[in-house]
């Protein structure tokens, strides 16, 4: 492959006298000045730079221009053109295809002093052209290696396609079904919080950053962004050291020591600061404690935004605060590359703290390979053959099979037999195309997801018979536009209605648009809306034998489907090949194996309603005999949620046995080795998440009722048992205190092992103190 040099001819004797060494291969040969060759290539090439060029390098701009036309004139983008060309833009966001990314970074690294290239970041959240189920979704599914293959899927097109950055996985705990970017993330527990994070960093990252095939990730957002007040995007987190530490930051720990090459803030303020001018976060936890080496970007405009919260009073004060705290790239804002200049010659900000920040992304782009060949991801045949290929399409219906959850399923409605029934399939998402991508696909095209109606079809040996009952909405929908729901028309309901008397069963897809979850995309209702809800009574009052198809991006308040409804597949928005996976699951080709990655509430008074809450002094499962109004509950509902975390059923059936410990007392560094037998005890072969829950009976803290810390998916054929086996250790027996430090401490606890949080079968063990 062609090896390229864009260094000016003017400073060849600067690299020449501070130790690079310019050949065609374009590799810097440099005194070791620190602790590996790209420490001592950065340093040297830190040397060369100017100011000005360092802060460039600290500085992200969109591209919001056509970059492969003519040079634009005045306004913004010809600022930009020209910070290109001085070497004062280390990054671009949102510009891909690998004509569209050559075109930029042949300005940075063939008109600018020093030709350092340009990291091409972009949101791949679950897969670039070609997409996985919504992240939630995978989630579901538990199975890390077909969550990591998912990443890699979206990292080899992305980086075919000119991109070298992903803005993912956003690794946010959230308890609170109303904020619209749960969609986005793994669900209420930091544990398997944290086993997703690291399995799509390695996923997107592979084993080696400078592979044609792999992007630098980002793990989003630093911190506690997850937990906004009422659910409501952007809002203030008000939470304690306790919750930080023990259930915020958890996943976000397992992403950096998984590798992942970048962290960006959050837009919320944590107790009062806003995270983007958290020293506390970004130096004293991130880059001290965790001696994190990769860099931190901030969110778009997020600087500058702390002068809107009342952190700062100026854009000038934010920049000093955001690079203090140690944010090291200005998405956007256009706030550094504006003050920190200033504020260095002035004495205001200190020149190590510039140099830190450029130090750490200079080595991203030296570990993707970047100085070797700017031009790595700019292959247009590859773009050609890797975007969209049948493999890829292939691995996203694997990933799409194994993120749905069979909710219930009475008298053994599903499977449907693949002969000799007549099927009604009602309501609009069964024929939409588009909804089903999914939020957060900017780079898919629209109309591009296969229907549920399409993917039934396939099955020949069936009448079906396909009404839409009444349209979602009243208008073509848009991803920045608020959506119009019908709210009004039921013209559809009659021609519905008489097909689902005609027929054996009724699947009916109902649930939310694509674009009613992610970004800006909060509820207070988390309802069916439009006019669902009638539609589905309707159905049920002329045919009992409905099964629910779900698809929506968050848990949703179902009780009354709950209730009645003696069939419910929940099948998220699967992404591209989304009817495919529901018609195979709904046949029985696949038989699901998804667990709850999120508790559902039973309606939305609930919330927040998850399975590892505290016991308080007047617990929600009082005592038999106790006052029964003076106790944690509501008056008007069950205080549990209507399917908890990690339910999920099988077209089989599973039982556990024999949950074994090897001994009942053990020392505080000592392996607590627990066994359990599980048998398919029913007519399929399945699949089933065998999880370990555990309970610190009394600490320094108080703990919760249960803790997920360990689980398998486990294959067995009908009639078949195995012996899932765990270890127990001081990784996972102990917790971090107020002031995060993290403690193992002597105690009593239970064991709790089943097919969901809700786990009956249990042992007891205790930790002894290993002075004793």
């Amino acid at each position: 492959m062609k090896k390229y040099i864009f260094l000016p001819v003017l400073v060849v004797s600067i690299f020449t006298i501070t130790g690079f060494n310019i050949n065609t291969n374009r590799n810097m040969s440099v005194k070791n000045t620190g602790n590996d060759t790209i420490t001592a290539k950065v340093d040297s090439l830190l040397q060369l730079m100017t100011l000005e060029e360092k802060v460039g390098q600290m500085n992200q701009y969109n591209g919001s221009w056509d970059v492969t036309g003519p040079t634009p004139k005045g306004g913004d983008a010809e600022t930009k053109m020209e910070h290109l060309r001085k070497g004062w833009v280390g990054s671009m966001l949102t510009v891909r295809g690998a004509k569209e990314v050559r075109a930029v970074q042949k300005i940075a690294v063939e008109e600018s002093r020093l030709g350092i290239p340009l990291i091409i970041g972009f949101d791949v959240i679950h897969g670039y052209k070609t997409l996985s189920p919504i992240p939630l979704a995978e989630s579901a599914s538990w199975d890390m290696e077909a969550i990591k293959r998912s990443a890699e899927v979206g990292a080899a097109e992305a980086s075919a396609s000119g991109i070298n950055w992903t803005f993912a996985p956003m690794v946010d705990v959230s308890r609170d079904p109303r904020w619209g970017r749960v969609m986005e993330g793994g669900g209420e527990d930091p544990f398997l919080g944290s086993k997703i994070a690291m399995a799509r960093v390695q996923g997107f990252q592979g084993d080696d950053l400078s592979k044609i095939n792999t992007i630098a990730a980002t793990a989003k957002h630093f911190a506690a962004y997850g937990f906004a007040e009422a659910g409501r995007e952007y809002n203030k987190v008000d939470i304690g050291t306790a919750t930080l530490y023990n259930i915020v930051l958890p996943p976000f720990k397992a992403a950096k020591e998984a590798g992942v090459r970048s962290f960006m803030n959050g837009f919320n303020e944590l107790n009062g600061v806003p995270v983007t001018g958290s020293k506390l976060l970004l130096r004293d936890i991130l880059k001290d404690k965790w001696d994190f080496k990769g860099f931190v970007i901030s969110d778009w405009a997020s600087i500058a935004e702390l002068t809107i919260h009342g952190y700062a009073k100026d854009d000038n004060q934010a920049a000093e605060l955001a690079a203090k705290a140690g944010v090291d790239m200005d998405m956007e804002s256009g706030v550094y590359i504006k003050h920190l200049v200033g504020l260095v010659k002035d004495g205001t900000v200190s020149e190590e703290v510039i140099d830190d920040a450029v130090r750490r992304i200079l080595r991203v782009k030296f570990e993707l390979g970047l100085f070797d060949d700017p031009y790595k991801y700019c292959d247009k045949a590859r773009e050609k053959v890797v975007v969209g290929s049948k493999e890829n399409h292939e691995a996203v219906l694997d990933m799409a099979k194994k993120s749905i959850v069979l909710l219930k399923n009475e008298n053994s409605l599903l499977p449907l037999k693949k002969k000799g029934q007549t099927i009604a399939l009602i309501g609009a998402l069964a024929s939409d195309d588009n909804s089903p991508l999914g939020s957060w696909r900017i780079a898919s095209d629209d109309n591009t997801a296969v229907s549920v109606l399409e993917g039934m079809k396939k099955y020949t040996d069936n009448k079906l018979i396909f009404e839409k009952g009444a349209d979602l909405l009243t208008q073509a929908p848009t991803f920045i536009n608020e959506l119009n729901f019908n709210t009004s028309d039921k013209s559809g309901f009659p021609a519905a209605i008489e097909a689902a008397k005609k027929a054996d069963v009724v699947v009916l897809v109902l649930g939310e648009h694509g674009f009613q979850s992610g970004e800006g995309r909060s509820r207070t209702n988390l309802d069916l809306p439009g006019v669902q809800q009638e539609l589905m009574e309707k159905m049920y009052e002329v045919n009992p034998n409905v099964v629910l198809v779900l698809n929506n991006g968050r848990p949703l308040a179902i009780e009354w489907a709950a209730n009645h409804i003696p069939a419910i597949v929940e099948a998220w928005q699967l992404g591209t090949e989304s009817g495919n996976a529901i018609a195979q699951v709904l046949y029985g080709d696949y038989n699901p194996s998804g667990k709850l990655p999120m508790s559902f509430p039973r309606n939305v008074g609930q919330i927040p309603v998850y399975y590892n809450h505290k016991n308080t002094g007047r617990p929600i499962d009082p005592e038999p005999g106790a006052n029964m109004v003076f106790w944690s509950h509501y008056s008007d509902v069950k205080s549990t949620p209507l399917y908890p975390f990690g339910y999920g059923l099988s077209y089989t059936n599973f039982s556990y046995s024999n949950l074994k410990l090897d001994k009942k007392n053990y020392g505080v560094s000592e392996e607590v080795k627990v066994s359990v037998n599980v048998t398919n005890t029913g007519n399929y072969d399945g699949k089933e998440v065998v999880q370990l829950y555990i309970r610190d009976l009394y600490g320094s803290l108080v703990r919760p009722v249960r803790e997920l810390k360990g689980f398998e998916l486990a294959a067995l054929k009908k009639g078949e048992t195995k012996t899932i086996q765990f270890i127990l250790n001081k990784e996972t027996l102990g917790f971090y205190n107020a002031e995060g430090e993290y403690v193992v401490e002597p105690g009593d606890f239970k064991v709790f092992v089943g097919g969901s949080s809700d786990a009956q079968l249990q042992d007891s063990f205790t930790l002894l103190d290993s002075k004793l």
